[in-house]
């Protein structure tokens, strides 16, 4: 038994689907299948089910899933441990990102990463907050962004680094002197995924005047959104830098009626002590958000 084995077993549970799978083991459906089937008949058991619906838990598969999981966390323990006995900053560290680099001070980590510790290199992995840190908690990732309005989050370790300020933005053609709350409200609006941060600050804003919050196209990114309401899909909420900016170019409208905002967080995983790679990228983020 080999552990890329168990970390498909994982990730099939979590996607139910191989070819999501395959996606993040970064290898094929077909390899994902055969190593699938390889562990069962080590096993002797049925992990799964194929259904309609796409591949569904059997009972010992449910019971076998919680033994994967903890071996994968003793390996990930594991290395970790051996980084820290070596006492070397080197290896490949896996970073989460959101919205844009500039934003994140990303290039004044690289440069100081590399002036500092030029065996450490990132992984970067660009996604909406909820999945940053659901990728963090499954151990795919080894520190991220996120944007976030919590202070604690189970399993992980939390420090701010500043925030956010966001703005309600609509379409040229749709924006008018003296545009009041209600009738922004009945406008088409563009959404991001269910769990996303931005979809949670509208739910909030409809519910206070006691509207359901029902956009009518989605975006999977900042940058999406921002282009679908310029084009006049509807109204939408991003961060204000973004929604000045585009007020400035000419593309959309600012509503000054309500504003929010959130946080940009620095997260890893709550562990005793990071590996030494770890370490040194959090202290080149940290030394770029003391600025």
């Amino acid at each position: 038994m080999e552990l890329y084995q168990l970390k498909t077993f994982a990730a099939i549970a979590q996607e139910g689907n191989l070819t999501k799978a395959a996606e993040r083991v970064f290898t094929s459906a077909p390899a994902v299948s055969a190593q699938l089937k390889a562990l069962e008949d080590e096993l002797g058991v049925r992990l799964f089910e194929r259904t309609p619906r796409g591949m569904e838990l059997t009972e010992a598969g449910r019971r076998l899933l919680d033994e994967a999981q903890r071996t994968l966390d003793s390996a990930t323990r594991i290395r970790a441990a051996a980084e820290q006995i070596r006492g070397a900053a080197q290896g490949t560290v896996r970073f989460g990102t959101v919205v844009d680099p500039v934003a994140l001070r990303l290039g004044e980590v690289l440069v100081t990463l590399a002036e500092r510790h030029p065996q450490v290199s990132l992984q970067l992995r660009q996604g909406l907050s909820f999945e940053t840190v659901q990728a963090l908690r499954r151990g795919e990732l080894d520190c991220a962004y996120a944007l976030n309005d919590q202070l604690e989050i189970d399993g992980l370790r939390l420090r701010r680094l500043g925030q956010v300020d966001l703005s309600i933005v609509l379409p040229k053609a749709l924006a008018r002197p003296g545009l009041d709350q209600d009738a922004l409200m009945d406008l088409p609006w563009v959404g991001t995924p269910p769990s996303c941060i931005l979809g949670r600050h509208l739910e909030g804003f409809f519910a206070a005047a006691g509207r359901d919050y029902r956009p009518t196209r989605t975006a999977d990114g900042e940058g999406v959104l921002r282009s679908m309401v310029a084009s006049g899909m509807g109204a939408g909420l991003i961060r204000r830098d973004q929604a000045e900016q585009g007020e400035r170019m000419g593309e959309l409208a600012i509503w000054d009626g309500w504003r929010s905002h959130t946080w940009l967080c620095w997260l890893t995983p709550a562990l005793p002590k990071q590996p030494p790679a770890v370490e040194a990228v959090e202290a080149a983020v940290m030394e770029a958000w003391a600025a």
